[in-house]
């Protein structure tokens, strides 16, 4: 199925979706599979003799019958020492819990529970190995930082909880094989043309007998960025068996094998001079990728440290970054792969560097920010900023929050012994960068086919393109529709990655209509079409800023967020509702993040956070209102000038939240806390800071 209009969210609305779960495929099989229950060690026994006899039950396949599959290709944006395993099933030893160790094919999802439930299963377990270094790489400029001489220091360290994505649909695939040896697949993904291309190598297929379609998609958040081993074993089941296969993710799987998010550890040590001015950066991040490593493993480990020093000017840096494996589950890329923990580090470097001076959070930022006169700007990473007003942006946060009133509103509330603050945070968005590809059809009777290399999970992306093109051709919107996510139907592409699809994806559709507008005004006839490929000259670098109002209860730890403003600059605004929403859904996760969510190892690596019964995710009444102000400064970098902002609010949010919680407590002598900021998590650094006074 291809997506035909650009009403998209409204059918969503209505209950009109199609999604994978929702293929009709007579004669398929359900796809269950037996995971491993330890974290580490060799499988004994194996045995799946009463399983194949269970009623219901067609085939049970062991690790021997795809021993012979390819691995997975890994982006390698840092260099990486060697590749982890990639397997369907497990090989004779297991390397995590959940991993999956054997598949059921069944007549029903039931038929295939009960028969999974009879496969006997020992596993000699062991200690699991020490985490193990999979890539690293460093960044040095100007003046090494240990040898500057900086009069005043600053550190902090950050500990990212790992997360899980939470997308309302999880991970589905369906795949039937059909008469010309190939096979048609459908697959809930961000990617499909790469899920076409990875399919292909791993499985020793040629792409042409590939044809991968994503249906509507209930969210994706990163987790549906790269194929998983579960999906490689049901299109091998298909093609093997010669019938449909489908395989759908329980809840309790996502916990288990999905990829998680974050899970970072940075550490920095900030130097400046007794007028506030920074000298010197030092800092490093650790980053987990689990048992194996996805397509887009490295992503985050890379985004945390090249975009450091963000928006600030830093003379000397020291920089590096470590990817290492350990024995539980993958880590990918999550809405905002990397830049919430570049952002996190700097923004309690910086609040720290002004509360050692004893300037204002706003004045110290201000003192550091790259001016707008130099942009467009290179990093000490050897990033270029595109554009933009930081300081403007600032001012209007400044501005729009009514800060000078609130801070002298928090003061007072200080005097009379409540715990309040306030936290600002300034982040940096990069876009994707790369290319992305469009077919514009303008046919006889006026209507216009837009078709795609991106594709979406919930963006608005037929309305945005639609938006695109109606202005480019001077139609009304109602008289173009857009299909993406078919590899027959559209153009090689990309994908829906890294806040790219508008900047890239938006520019190619803008691009290919203004070469159709150019030939119409010319005299040509209709119909007429134009293939596109659009290659952008850089990353466009969105940013903005945010500012939280947070009290904690003395008593019980308990946070309350009573206010939140953000100033965002996306570039040049297509869908000003779209922007609005992305901000808004960036945020819940960002507070999510900040506020309650973590996933929970034992020492056993046995997770303790399963299920939506162990884990804490927001609720629409939990997450606090958010005031939005945007601003708009072109994106040289493409023809839109458009900027991405899907990650914005994931970035922002969580340093601000962590600021304003850190600021609330100062007057207990408090300085560092970690995430998520729990009532239980704050009480204790309130009781520990009393305990420790009442012992002087």
């Amino acid at each position: 199925m291809t997506q035909t209009s650009h009403h998209d969210t409204a059918a969503l609305l209505r209950g009109e979706g199609r999604f994978c779960d929702d293929i009709a495929l007579p004669g398929c099989l359900s796809v269950t599979f037996l995971r491993s229950d330890s974290a580490a060690g060799d499988i004994d026994t194996l045995d799946i003799s009463e399983a194949v006899d269970m009623p219901g039950v067609v085939a049970v396949h062991t690790g021997a019958d795809v021993a012979h599959l390819g691995c997975l290709e890994v982006n390698g944006v840092i260099p990486y020492d060697s590749p982890l395993a990639f397997e369907c099933l497990a090989q004779g030893r297991v390397q995590a819990v959940g991993q999956p160790v054997a598949a059921v094919l069944a007549t029903s999802r039931s038929a295939g529970l009960d028969g999974a439930e009879t496969i006997w299963l020992d596993i000699d377990s062991s200690d699991p190995p020490a985490p193990a270094r999979v890539a690293t790489q460093s960044w040095q400029a100007g003046d090494a930082p240990k040898e500057a001489s900086a009069p005043i220091t600053v550190s902090a360290t950050v500990n990212h909880p790992r997360l899980v994505p939470l997308s309302m649909e999880p991970r589905a695939i369906a795949a039937r094989p059909e008469p010309d040896g190939g096979v048609t697949v459908w697959h809930s993904t961000q990617t499909p043309h790469r899920s076409r291309t990875q399919l292909a190598h791993i499985l020793g297929l040629d792409a042409g007998l590939i044809r991968v379609i994503a249906p509507d998609v209930g969210g994706a958040f990163g987790l549906k960025a790269s194929l998983y081993p579960e999906e490689v074993f049901t299109v091998w089941a298909a093609l093997h068996h010669g019938r449909p296969m489908r395989w759908s993710a329980t809840r309790s799987e996502e916990f288990l094998s999905g990829t998680h998010g974050r899970g970072l550890t940075t550490s920095g040590r900030l130097g400046l001079d007794a007028n506030g001015r920074f000298i010197s950066l030092s800092a490093e991040a650790r980053a987990p990728v689990g048992h194996w490593m996805p397509n887009s493993g490295l992503i985050p480990a890379w985004n945390a440290t090249r975009v450091w020093p963000g928006p600030y000017l830093v003379p000397a840096v020291d920089i590096s970054t470590t990817a290492y494996s350990e024995n539980r589950a993958a880590t990918g890329i999550y809405r905002g792969a990397g830049r919430p923990e570049a952002a996190a580090l700097m923004e309690r470097l910086v609040d720290k560097a002004g509360r050692a001076t004893g300037l204002d959070p706003f004045e110290i930022r201000l003192r550091n920010l790259v001016p707008a006169s130099a942009m467009p700007f290179e990093t000490p990473t050897g990033q270029i900023l595109d554009s933009g007003d930081y300081a403007g942006a600032l001012d209007a946060l400044r501005r729009v929050s009514g800060y000078d009133a609130r801070r002298a509103e928090v003061n007072a509330r200080r005097e009379q012994g409540e715990l309040a603050g306030l936290g600002l945070a300034f982040y940096l968005e990069p876009s994707g960068e790369g290319w992305e590809t469009a077919r514009v059809t303008w046919n006889v009777d006026g209507t216009v086919q837009i078709d795609s290399g991106s594709s979406a999970q919930g963006q608005a992306r037929m309305r945005s393109y639609a938006t695109i093109a109606a202005q480019a051709l001077g139609l009304p919107a109602q008289n173009i529709s857009v299909r993406y996510g078919d590899t027959k139907t559209c153009p090689e592409g990309i994908g829906a990655l890294a806040s790219r699809s508008t900047a890239i994806g938006g520019s190619a559709v803008f691009e290919a209509c203004q070469i159709l507008k150019s030939k119409r005004d010319a005299g040509a006839d209709l119909p007429l079409s134009h293939d596109m490929t659009f290659k952008t000259k850089g990353q466009a670098w969105g940013y903005g800023c945010y500012l939280v109002q947070m009290a904690v209860d003395a008593d019980t730890g308990t946070p309350t967020i009573e206010a939140a403003f953000c100033v965002d600059d996306t570039g040049t605004v297509i869908d000003q509702q779209a922007v609005t929403d992305q901000i808004l859904g960036g945020f819940a996760q960002g507070f999510g993040e900040a506020m309650m969510e973590a996933v929970r190892y034992d020492t056993d690596g046995q997770i303790l956070t399963a299920s939506l019964m162990d884990y804490a995710a927001p609720r629409a009444s939990d997450v606090p209102s958010l005031s939005i102000a945007k601003m708009q400064t072109p994106s040289p970098m493409n023809p839109l000038g458009a900027k991405g902002v899907g990650e914005a609010g994931t970035i922002g949010a969580p340093p601000a939240i962590l600021n304003a919680a850190i600021d609330a407590l100062a007057p207990l002598g408090i300085t560092d806390l970690d995430m998520p900021l729990s009532p239980h998590r704050l009480w204790q650094a309130i009781h520990d800071c009393e305990s420790r006074k009442a012992e002087l």
